[in-house]
């Protein structure tokens, strides 16, 4: 990583194997799980569960083992039981389809309602989700929580897709997902792949939490254009997060 970066990044080792960054000055843990902490406002971001995606790929007879969603929560409630998190933010879809919803387990539904008790816990929109939260929301047993738009905690502002750099705008603060980022080293002789946050300090681009997620490549344009300068991959392990210097990356 370049002195210019670290110096932003102030980057830090926790105990747990999390990585501690600065994002536009706010105080930020990278936790493996793929979740970002936000500790001055005990809030817990994730992005791009995409819920029922196994359950919409079994409608369309492209079988995959049904189990997907309840991999997702399992991730998410052991993010929840250890930080308790008074807020919890779902950075987008978090639905894989418009149907979805109505189709979850009885039980992964009703496990919703059990991790969002006591806690503020807010959906932002995404494009795969939109519709199918819009449609909930006219139930009688809609979702926990509520529905919004873009939201601005402290210094950063939560969206679901990152919007390109401009001259005079350079997207300070913003948190986002949508892109799916996942970064690819040279080691033991092949490539490893691996899901993984994108920042520079002013931005941040969070990975995939669901199960049944992909990845692009953070050298794709969609990802590497969205920095002026070479960002920090911060891959996923099993028990740490990497900090990556983007010129090793494939």
């Amino acid at each position: 990583m370049n002195a210019a970066l670290r110096q932003t990044l102030s980057p830090a080792r926790k105990i747990c194997g999390s990585l501690s960054v600065r994002i536009a000055g706010e105080a930020c843990v990278l936790r493996c799980s793929g979740a970002m902490w936000v500790p001055a406002h005990r809030t817990l971001i994730v992005a791009d569960l995409h819920l029922e995606k196994g359950s919409a790929f079994a409608v369309r007879g492209q079988l995959l083992p049904p189990y997907d969603s309840r991999a997702t929560l399992d991730r998410l409630e052991a993010e929840i039981v250890e930080l308790n998190p008074a807020v919890v933010v779902l950075l987008g879809d978090s639905f894989h389809d418009t149907k979805a919803i109505p189709r979850m387990a009885a039980d992964d539904r009703a496990r919703l309602d059990r991790l969002a008790a006591g806690r503020d816990w807010l959906w932002l929109e995404g494009n795969h989700d939109r519709e199918a939260l819009a449609r909930d929301a006219d139930t009688a047993s809609h979702l926990p929580g509520r529905i919004v738009g873009d939201m601005a905690l402290g210094a950063l502002r939560l969206t679901h897709e990152p919007e390109a750099q401009s001259a005079d705008d350079d997207r300070r603060g913003e948190v986002a997902g949508h892109l799916h980022p996942a970064a690819k080293v040279a080691a033991y002789g092949r490539g490893v792949r691996r899901p993984c946050f994108v920042t520079d300090g002013s931005r941040i681009v969070l990975p995939a939490f669901g199960a049944f997620t992909g990845g692009l490549n953070v050298r794709d344009p969609a990802i590497a254009d969205l920095f002026a300068a070479p960002p920090l991959a911060a891959a996923l392990g099993r028990d740490r997060v990497h900090a990556l210097d983007w010129a090793i990356l494939r």
